[in-house]
């Protein structure tokens, strides 16, 4: 009788080392590692002899970085979704990509679990299992950390366990930040992060850039063209969403732009402090915004507000495969028709700051907005709209007068 075949959502790291040969003594299995690449660069270099090594039957990387991209990132986009006024996302919007091709490997190996390596304390848990749920309800989970018979507690554990099952790996001391990258950003926590009364070592934290105080001492200026809310162009220049981006990060980094210092509200409840790097993202979000206040009309635009609010809130919340996210896309897939022109920007040592924009759908027009007498407005015409603008206020006044 053939072995029972679980997947396996694989980094390479300590923790998913040490879970394959934990995986086969607990359930006599047979494990399939998979690891999604969305764009986190050398992290994925010998991770097939790594995993083999470690006990799994074959490794999958998968390439999902233009998916990431385009089926999870350009929605974030269009919604202007920020969780908590800072964080762009970055770990949030890959989690459900990165689980769905574990459900497609899943079902193409006929595995009856999936097992990932996340902590009970953070949102990766909940990101991942959601996604699993949504789209393969009959398969089991398994989150080791969450079990009894998961008794490892620290590094120091794993590496002995796996020294116990033969299994040499190199660790080195844990003397650095826990991180996630991907092509969108890359974050930090830990180390002197977890007391929000220390100022980030930003000198050994960052990694895609610089600070501010070491960008250049003159401004460099981008242009980004879009279409329908999805960037197409940079300096003229189309370019496929991965170069795009690349080069944003590129530009971004050098410029000391996208640092962020938060201490955000996690889905299961507790305050957590992390240092993110989204160089790209950021120049991406700050283009796509100043480009609707140009082409999108005062309601729609109010409205915008809070379908992003609910929309970011179920982005970080891992609920992406769900009928609300999915309807709230097409809402701002049909707002954003009409977002299509050119953006110019300055940076300048991490600040952002408009240089101009056109639009062939821009709302702007300069016969009713300028100073000067246009033959769109008519001055007087003011009068009636102010005084039935302010009659409830007018008739609350004099209410408050006879009752002195």
């Amino acid at each position: 009788m053939a072995k029972e075949k679980i997947v396996l959502a694989y980094s390479g790291g300590l923790d998913t080392s040490a879970i394959i040969p934990w995986l086969k003594e607990h359930y006599d299995c047979e494990v399939i590692c998979v690891c999604g690449d969305v764009g986190q660069g050398k992290e994925t270099d010998g991770l097939e002899q790594k995993a083999l090594s470690t006990g799994a039957s074959k490794l999958y990387i998968e390439d999902l970085t233009e998916e990431f991209i385009v089926d999870a990132i350009y929605p974030c986009i269009k919604a202007n979704a920020v969780y908590e006024g800072k964080y762009l996302l970055g770990t949030s919007m890959a989690r459900p990509i990165i689980a769905k091709r574990l459900v497609e490997i899943a079902k193409k190996e006929g595995a009856t679990a999936i097992c990932h390596g996340a902590t009970g304390k953070g949102n990766d848990q909940v990101r991942f299992e959601l996604t699993v749920k949504a789209l393969a309800p009959e398969m089991k989970i398994i989150a080791p950390w969450r079990l009894d018979t998961w008794t490892m507690k620290s590094r120091e554990d794993e590496i002995e366990y796996l020294a116990q099952h033969g299994i040499p790996f190199e660790a080195s001391h844990d003397n650095s930040y826990s991180r996630d990258r991907n092509i969108w950003h890359l974050s930090h926590e830990g180390l002197e992060l977890e007391d929000p009364a220390n100022e980030p070592n930003y000198d050994h934290i960052l990694q895609l850039g610089v600070t501010p105080e070491k960008a250049p001492d003159v401004p460099e200026y981008v242009t980004l063209d879009f279409e329908k809310g999805i960037p197409v162009a940079v300096n003229g220049e189309k370019l496929g969403p991965v170069e795009m981006l690349t080069l944003l990060n590129e530009i971004g980094g050098r410029n000391g732009v996208g640092i962020t210092d938060i201490c955000e509200n996690r889905v299961v409840g507790m305050k957590s402090r992390g240092v993110y790097e989204t160089p790209g993202g950021t120049i991406l979000y700050y283009a796509h915004r100043e480009l609707e206040y140009l082409c999108s009309d005062k309601k729609t635009q109010a409205f915008n507000e809070v379908a992003s609010n609910k929309f970011t809130e179920l982005v970080y919340s891992g609920e992406w495969y769900t009928p609300l996210r999915e309807a709230l896309s097409a809402y701002f897939d049909y707002v954003n028709e009409t977002v299509t022109g050119s953006v110019k920007l300055k940076l300048y040592k991490g600040n952002i700051m408009p240089a101009g924009a056109t639009s062939p759908y821009s709302l702007y027009n300069e016969s009713i907005a300028s100073f000067a007498t246009g033959d769109l407005y008519n001055h007087k015409d003011a009068d009636g709209f102010i005084n039935l603008f302010g009659l409830s206020m007018k008739v609350r006044a004099m209410m408050l007068d006879n009752n002195k």
